[in-house]
């Protein structure tokens, strides 16, 4: 006889057939027929799913000392959520990340996989919830509406913790081409126009900069993750949560992660306020917008090779088309420009559901997370693939960036203190009106000799503030 492939579980709308080898129940299966929506997935997040795991163990362990959970239903629960975050039972997570319900799905996905696994271990059979059951066990002094945040909150600091040392890498391989490229001078340019001249290295010393400026943004939006509103359950006044269970839950939550996990100080205010959410999602925009300028810029300084600035050479990584032999292009810069757009987008969604909060709670908080945690894996994924197959193999043309240092009519600007305004300006106007570079011009005028000239324009000289003993001859 052939075994039954399915077990029959039932909520308040009836029966439903859920699939005898999955973890997950009833609820979850409502929560798969109802939001098919994106092909976002919650076991596509397992840092998020590891969160769901902690703040459960966390309320575990406060049930458990308060009595309302006996040891070996404490036990099992407690075995089950471990494995979860040793990234175990991963697959028995499908649900859509975008849902109805300001996350009641997930965090029932969550119940369910955990009470199941831990009949699992005591003996039971899955679906026997007598013995342990999502709701009255595993959801025991909790609501959707502050184990989902929390978990949240959880997923998304340790998403943070990687998203850093990922960002951090990609700073110091700019860093690295900033040494590098130390000695190469090169002209600057504002708003596409000849300026003054600078190094090659002080271009990638500033990309690095402005990302560690917001790197500081990014970890300071960070911090309000930590502070979690367990205990709140539906709107906030903790009804049928267990007094102490807000600070023992927070307690062992901290315990369980050893960062400084703490609980808010007003509830109510907290259970609808999702603006952490905003503040990290803006400081990812912020870096998506740099990001954005230094890859616009890396096109710029490497367009040509013939009949472009051709400053620097990009690592060739495919043919650029399917019609004009040799041609290769930019691709790198261009992906990570598009991961920009995205986070930039997300970052919109996250704002404009912020704003749709209504009484006690935000029920948009689903595609915020969810916009949250796309955007940091976007962000992890373009900044190895720019560091690893763009940045830490261009080279640069060093020669292109002399003649360009000597034809320009911007070097003009650093040599008026030496040679005085006058010759700048008689300089400047034979170069624009022939054609011909300034440098040539000051040593055909006898302004200056030649190793005069040339100590001028040494790389220290032309881009800081510096004296120089040298007179103009005429």
């Amino acid at each position: 006889m052939q075994k039954n492939l399915t077990r029959t579980e039932s909520d308040l709308l009836g029966a439903v057939e859920v699939p005898e080898n999955v973890l997950y129940g009833v609820q979850t299966m409502r929560g798969l027929e109802n939001f098919p929506i994106s092909n976002f997935r919650l076991s596509d997040y397992p840092r998020f799913i590891k969160g769901l795991a902690i703040v459960k163990l966390g309320a575990a362990e406060a049930n458990h000392q308060l009595g309302l959970l006996t040891d070996e239903v404490y036990e099992a629960i407690a075995t089950a959520c471990r494995e979860i975050m040793a990234g175990e039972h991963h697959e028995h997570f499908p649900v859509d990340m975008i849902q109805g319900g300001a996350g009641t799905t997930t965090n029932m996905n969550a119940n369910e996989v955990i009470a199941n696994r831990a009949l699992e271990l005591m003996g039971h059979q899955r679906g026997e919830y007598q013995f342990c059951s999502p709701n009255d066990d595993v959801n025991r002094s909790q609501s959707t509406n502050d184990a989902y945040p929390a978990a949240i909150h959880m997923g998304l600091y340790a998403t943070h913790l990687e998203l850093r040392e990922h960002l951090l890498q990609l700073i110091g391989a700019l860093r690295k081409k900033g040494e590098e490229f130390a000695q190469i001078l090169k002209m600057g340019r504002t708003q596409l126009e000849d300026a003054v001249p600078m190094t090659l290295g002080q271009t990638f010393n500033g990309f690095a900069s402005v990302l560690e400026d917001a790197l500081a943004h990014l970890d300071y939006a960070s911090q309000e993750f930590l502070t979690v509103n367990m205990g709140a359950t539906a709107i906030g006044t903790g009804i049928c949560a267990e007094p102490g269970y807000a600070e023992l839950s927070t307690a062992a939550i901290a315990d369980l992660t050893g960062w400084d996990v703490v609980l808010a100080k007003d509830l109510v205010g907290a259970t609808s306020d999702t603006s952490c959410m905003v503040a990290y999602s803006s400081a990812m925009k912020r870096i998506a917008l740099k990001m954005n300028k230094i890859c616009n810029d890396l096109r710029l300084l490497a367009s040509g090779p013939r009949c472009g600035l051709g400053e620097i050479n990009l690592p060739a990584r495919q043919p650029g088309s399917s019609i004009m032999p040799g041609k290769v292009n930019p691709v790198i810069p261009e992906v990570m420009n598009q991961v920009s757009y995205k986070v930039i987008g997300n970052d919109l969604t996250v704002s404009m559901s912020d704003e749709a909060a209504q009484m006690e709670l935000n029920a948009m908080e689903p595609v915020m997370a969810q916009c949250c945690f796309e955007s940091a894996d976007l962000l992890m994924n373009g900044f190895d693939t720019l560091r690893i197959r763009c940045i830490e193999g261009i080279t640069a043309n060093e020669e292109r960036c002399r003649d360009y240092i000597r034809g320009s009519i911007g070097i003009v600007t650093a040599l008026n203190p030496i040679i005085g305004y006058k010759n700048s300006t008689k300089i400047a106007k034979e170069a624009m009106e022939t054609g011909r570079g300034v440098y040539e011009l000051v040593l055909e005028h006898g302004i200056l000799s030649r190793e005069e000239l040339d100590e001028v324009m040494k790389p220290e000289n032309m881009i800081r503030p510096v004296k120089l003993n040298i007179k103009p001859r005429k």
